[in-house]
């Protein structure tokens, strides 16, 4: 599973997607509290509400005691920690991790930018694009996040990064809708026909982007990345459904053990039981 190269959540179909005006994540009557205990220390959770799907799901292997002994197979400096692979269980030092699951993913939900990848973010790995366009999550692996900080800069670029790629996802979108014509001219090797289609196909992608908000960080986010840290280029294409309230010196702790080549701690962390806590009632 990917959370993809070395800087995506990631396993070795329909999209819910909530837009969300910039408020503060406040608690919910619905959201759960979970108790990680781990090898390195104990972690606590809240589990949102508005992302249901994730949040049962949770609750239910946990409650089956399906992560009882799961490794923390893979860490990441400044970036994640991920775990919830059922064949880390009995895995022997050294082997790869990271394709096991309960034979099931989850529709995402993406309830964004309200829930995004701050420092503490909890999120599910899932397979990558190219096998799983829908992103749907992994059954069981999560990961937590851990991240870094970034100034105004970098954050003024990521914005700009992520307006053109609004503006490549139109651009693509309308090329396959002209995929016959292009492949007919490119048949009769019709260059100046090819050229004229693009043009054109370039003035629509300008107009319909012109028509939609902008795809940038939000005043909560930017202030979030700028003090708190997280991993920003995760945000809308992993689902985010939950966060640590406390245990986040366990969480560095963990995500500061040496590893190996494979991002594998080279001692063995691992989540020995789950507690859930009643759901907060405010």
């Amino acid at each position: 599973m990917t959370c993809g190269a070395t800087d995506i959540p990631h396993i070795q179909n329909s999209i819910t997607m909530t837009q969300h005006h910039d408020t503060t994540a406040e608690n919910r009557a619905d959201d759960a509290i979970v108790d990680i205990h781990t090898t390195a220390g104990d972690i606590r959770v809240r589990l949102y509400g508005d992302t249901p799907r994730h949040r049962d799901n949770f609750i239910r292997l946990a409650s089956e005691g399906f992560y009882d002994g799961v490794l923390f197979h893979r860490v990441i400096n400044d970036f994640m920690i991920q775990t919830g692979d059922p064949d880390s269980k009995n895995a022997p030092k050294g082997a790869m991790l990271g394709s096991g699951d309960p034979d099931y993913q989850l529709d995402a939900e993406f309830v964004y930018p309200r829930h995004f990848h701050k420092r503490g973010a909890l999120a599910a790995a899932r397979q990558g694009d190219q096998v799983n366009p829908e992103k749907k999550s992994s059954g069981s692996q999560f990961y937590i996040v851990t991240g870094k900080t970034y100034n105004d800069a970098q954050l003024d670029q990521m914005d700009r990064q992520r307006a053109m790629m609004q503006q490549k996802a139109i651009f693509d979108r309308l090329v396959a809708e002209q995929r016959d014509t292009i492949m007919a001219m490119r048949r009769a090797r019709d260059q100046a026909g090819l050229q004229t289609l693009q043009e054109k196909l370039i003035e629509r992608t300008e107009a319909e982007a012109a028509t939609l908000a902008p795809d940038t960080l939000t005043p909560r986010q930017r202030e979030a990345y700028r003090t708190e840290g997280g991993t920003p280029h995760l945000d809308g294409a992993y689902t985010v459904f939950g966060e640590v309230i406390s245990g986040m010196d366990v969480v560095d702790r963990i995500q500061k053990a040496e590893t190996d080549a494979n991002d594998r701690p080279v001692d063995d962390i691992r989540i020995t039981s789950m507690e859930i806590v009643e759901p907060q009632r405010r």
